[in-house]
Order: structure tokens, then C-alpha cells, then sequence
């Protein structure tokens, strides 16, 4: 059930807080961007087929936690691979009854913690960790993380290998992460995903303080400051897509005609820009999945992203943005950063 609504309000353009956004996300960024950038995107067939040793341990403690799992346990939360809940997203939503703190012994629960931890990048381990124990206090009468469910579908192979298709998935408030061991084929994440933050309080400030994911958002303003007129007026609307749960993330497909301004519109600098708004919002997850993520999206065509930012749902009146999105035939990023931060995440191998 979603969480926000926004209001109508008058855009006013902020130009000295983007200089100081500008320098001060750079630092915040410039891993990412280098990563993104030294990132050898492979054939499409070939995503997933050389997997580091992180992703073999987070594969592997999958199928290891399985093993532990008692009937009682498998009953509350194990079910066929195709399953139909294995494909639901929500920003605020408890997969099973299997509630970490409650459902599974201290080996177990540490388990899903490094299986969790895993699915991000040694540089956002830590923040993304301190967002979901945050934005999960007094769930299911547990605190953080341990109020969070879990779900398998399917049962994973020997050392986590797909088998004949396996996903684990956790899910809570502003929380949805799956691993799929490639069992799910041609899906970033395994499928769709959500991440987000109410950090000071339900309705944030138009800073956003404090917030772990509002460096994304000022990355995405920088790139449309750097838009000329004519294109800021094909990238600035009001017709912002619905939180809807699962239909939020629904792909339009390849005849689609989507709104924004598309890359194929930028200079070379400007799709410089937003290469690097696509490191940043890919720069808290593990490699591997930074890699697939890429390798479908550029099986999409770069180019084809479209850019737009939403003026009616501008916290503060100020100008900055707050909801904005990336989209393509197969790509939806949508970033919904009023009242607080929601994400909704879904990308897959063109049609």
C-alpha cells in the first residue's frame, strides 16, 4: 500500500544550491562513476556467467540457509519457483509471515544478514544496513532489520548454483531484494526491486537531511541544469506514474511512446551527465548485478533512456527536483523523493 502523495506546487529555480550540490557530490560519487566507467560491459549472454567471490558466497549462503530450514520453517515461507508472489513489489510490504526475529534461530538470522549485506557494495554496506534497521523500528514487534520477512522460491543447488531455479527475497519497509543465482533470466536483481528513506520524519525536508539515497537525486538535478531550454521543456512534467505496487514497475515495451527527453538528445557532456546519474543510483549494489543491470540496458540502447522530472511534486517550492525518473522500453528507475524517498526498480532484456 503506497505510502505518499504529493501536491501541486510552483517550481522556482535554485541555482546556487546545485553549484554547492555539484561540488559536494562529486566526492560522493566519483567511485561510482569511475566504476561505471572502467566497466567492461559484456556480451548479454554472457551476464552472470563469471560470478566474483562475493556473489558465489551470497549464492552460496542462500542455498546453505535452505539447508537449514526446518518443515515447520519451509511451510511458513518456501514455495514453487513459480510461485506468483516471487514477481510482487512493494514500498512497504511483508512477503510471508516469516518475520526474521521471530521465525528462524541466530545462525539463521545471521545468515539472511550476510545474504542481505552481500547484495551491496563494500562502499554502501553500511548506510544501506543503517536505512533498513532505521525505516523498520517497532515492525512486527521487532526492531530494524529482524521486523523484516523472507521468502525462497524454488530450492537452490549445491553452493548456490540456479539448480532448477531458486530466489530468495527479503522485503520490508522500503526494502525489496531478491537473489536468484541467474534463475531468473534476462532481470537485473533477479526481478523488481525497491529501496528508500524517511530519515528525520514522514514528510522530510527539502533537503532531504540525513538522507541516504538523496545523493541520486542531486546528481539528477545537476544533469538537468545542464539541459538548455528546449530540452528542459520536454524533460519537465506533471504527470508523475502512480505507486501502484507491483504496477508501478509495469515496462511499456518497445512501441511505447515515452515522456521525457531521451538521451539521443544530449551532447556528448550531457550524456557524460547522465551516465553518471546512472552510476549513482547503481552504486549501492554489488558488481555483478551493477554489471547485468548495464549489459541489459545497453541491450536496450542507452540512447533510448528517457530523462523527466516532475515540477508539481517539488518539496519546498525551491526548484531541486524531487521526483524524477529514468526510462526506457525495459528500463523503469523511478525515484520518488516526495514526501520522503521511494524507489521502484525494474529492468529486463528487451522484448
Amino acid at each position: 500500500m503506497t505510502e505518499c502523495s504529493g501536491s501541486d506546487r510552483n517550481p522556482i529555480q535554485r541555482r546556487s544550491f546545485l553549484k554547492t550540490a555539484a561540488t559536494g557530490i562529486t566526492a560522493i560519487s566519483s567511485v561510482a562513476v569511475a566504476s561505471l566507467a572502467g566497466l567492461q560491459v559484456l556480451p548479454l549472454a554472457s551476464a552472470g556467467s563469471a560470478a566474483s567471490p562475493k556473489t558465489k558466497s551470497c549464492e552460496t549462503l542462500v542455498a546453505q540457509f535452505y539447508k537449514t530450514l526446518t518443515d515447520q520453517q519451509k511451510k511458513l515461507m518456501a514455495f514453487d519457483f513459480d510461485h506468483p508472489l516471487r514477481n510482487a513489489v512493494d514500498n512497504n510490504w511483508h512477503i510471508t509471515k516469516a518475520v526474521i526475529g521471530d521465525a528462524f534461530t541466530p545462525d539463521q538470522q545471521q545468515m539472511i544478514r550476510d545474504i542481505f549485506v552481500g547484495l551491496h557494495s563494500e562502499e554502501y554496506q553500511d548506510r544501506v544496513m543503517q536505512q533498513v534497521e532505521h525505516d523498520n523500528r517497532n515492525t512486527n514487534r521487532r526492531n530494524g532489520f529482524s521486523g523484516c520477512t523472507v521468502a525462497v522460491f524454488g530450492q537452490p543447488g549445491e553452493n548456490g548454483a540456479s539448480g532448477d531455479g531458486f530466489e530468495f527475497v527479503l522485503t520490508g519497509r522500503h526494502v525489496t531484494r531478491r537473489v536468484d543465482g541467474n534463475s531468473v533470466q534476462g532481470a537485473a536483481f533477479g526481478g523488481p526491486i525497491f529501496y528508500g528513506h524517511a530519515h528525520e520524519s514522514f514528510n522530510e525536508k527539502p533537503n532531504h537531511p540525513g538522507n541516504v539515497y538523496w545523493y541520486q537525486a542531486q546528481r539528477a538535478n545537476e544533469l538537468f541544469q545542464a539541459l538548455d531550454g528546449r530540452q528542459r521543456n520536454l524533460g519537465l512534467r506533471s504527470d508523475p506514474r502512480d505507486e501502484a505496487a507491483s504496477e508501478t514497475v509495469r515496462l511499456r515495451g518497445k512501441d511505447a511512446q515515452l515522456t521525457g527527453i531521451p538521451v539521443s538528445e544530449f551532447s556528448a557532456d550531457q550524456k557524460d551527465l547522465a551516465r553518471k546519474v546512472m552510476a549513482d543510483v547503481l552504486a549501492p549494489f554489488r558488481s555483478e548485478d551493477v554489471q547485468e543491470s548495464m549489459q541489459l540496458i545497453e541491450a536496450g540502447s542507452f540512447d533510448r533512456l528517457h530523462f523527466t522530472w516532475y515540477k508539481n511534486l517539488d518539496v519546498g517550492n525551491d526548484g531541486v527536483w524531487d521526483v524524477w525518473q529514468i526510462e526506457g522500453p525495459n528500463v523503469v528507475w523511478y525515484f520518488r523523493g516526495d514526501p520522503h524517498v521511494h524507489t521502484w526498480v525494474h529492468i529486463r532484456q528487451p522484448a
